[in-house]
């Protein structure tokens, strides 16, 4: 019959060491903003397109950026992280040169 170890009474120690450890604060990804640059090529619902298919913007939210670029010759598309935002803009140049557009987006960094 086997019989269990049991620890002395003056043994205490249970041979776990523990350690606090502090919280590591993590930052917020700076953000930054993909930018539609106004041609005089490529056509408003096309732009309206892209923003529908790649930027998931509603119909109306679409109409009024592309106006807005068309109007004033920058808008905003949206506000990404770093690796969407040059994902996005990249998935639209490669969209727009299928098309044989010249459709221009940058991306610039968001101001906190």
């Amino acid at each position: 019959m086997a019989t269990k170890h049991r620890p002395h009474q003056g043994d205490s120690d249970t041979g776990v060491a523990t350690e606090t450890k502090r919280k590591e604060q993590l930052k917020k990804p700076p953000l930054f903003r993909v930018l539609f640059h106004n041609d005089n090529y490529t056509t408003m619902e096309f732009v309206i397109f892209v923003l529908q298919t790649v930027f998931n913007k509603s119909e109306t939210d679409s109409m009024l950026i592309m106006l807005n670029v068309h109007r004033t010759g920058l808008g905003v598309a949206g506000v990404y992280t770093k690796d969407v935002a040059e994902t996005k803009v990249a998935k639209t140049h490669a969209m727009a040169k299928e098309a044989e557009y010249p459709l221009k987006l940058s991306i610039e960094p968001e101001e906190p």
